[in-house]
């Protein structure tokens, strides 16, 4: 950990409730006391914000992946720069809506197989990894369901429609036994009170 502060990731795909979770979490820390700083990928510092309209909004096939990559990393470093690293040497706890394992999964994964590119860019740009990341697993039609019904302007990822939406989901479990170090696994498929509990209990065990 930098400092004394402590970095957790909300990980799943589109529509598997953890930006919820991630809301709730935060509020319950800071109901003990504790300093936290709730944010998001692709955003979380003004840079990476205006980078996210640019990825998140518009055509499926707006950007080559390639491009797609060098976007979010730009995004990534900025917010780590201006938001997490700060937050963390502070002693605060960053609960942070996506991080690096959704580019692997998004970029490296489900337009061609870029992987290598993608820690090749991660080790000389970012260079760090959170010290938890709970991934909140999710039934891809149920999940997809939920995010087209928000019926928001940030849906390109969800208009490659539900083989991308399967093909995510078996990716980040393959990326929880991959850095099973840091990676918990949370089924998503019950009411949200439920899976608040198992999240709280996780992470106070880490803290």
């Amino acid at each position: 950990m930098t400092g004394s502060g402590l970095f957790l990731t909300f990980e799943g795909i589109d529509g598997s409730g953890k930006s919820s979770q991630a809301r709730m979490l935060a509020d319950h820390l800071r109901d003990l006391g504790r300093e936290v700083v709730l944010t998001r990928e692709p955003g979380g510092s003004p840079g990476a914000e205006e980078i996210r309209r640019l990825v998140l909004e518009g055509d499926p096939d707006r950007w080559s992946a390639e491009t797609e990559l060098l976007l979010f990393t730009a995004a990534r470093r900025d917010h780590l720069e201006r938001t997490i690293e700060p937050a963390l040497a502070a002693g605060k706890v960053v609960i942070c809506d996506r991080f690096a394992d959704s580019t692997r999964m998004y970029q490296g994964l489900s337009r061609g197989n870029l992987r290598g590119l993608v820690d090749q860019l991660h080790a000389l740009m970012i260079g760090r990894e959170p010290d938890l990341t709970l991934l909140i697993d999710m039934d891809p039609q149920t999940g997809l369901t939920r995010a087209k019904g928000r019926q928001g302007t940030e849906e390109r990822f969800e208009d490659f429609g539900i083989d991308l939406q399967e093909k995510m989901r078996a990716g980040f479990l393959a990326l929880a036994a991959e850095f099973s170090d840091r990676f918990r696994v949370i089924d998503g498929n019950r009411d949200m009170d439920s899976v608040a509990q198992d999240v709280t209990e996780i992470v106070q065990q880490t803290l």
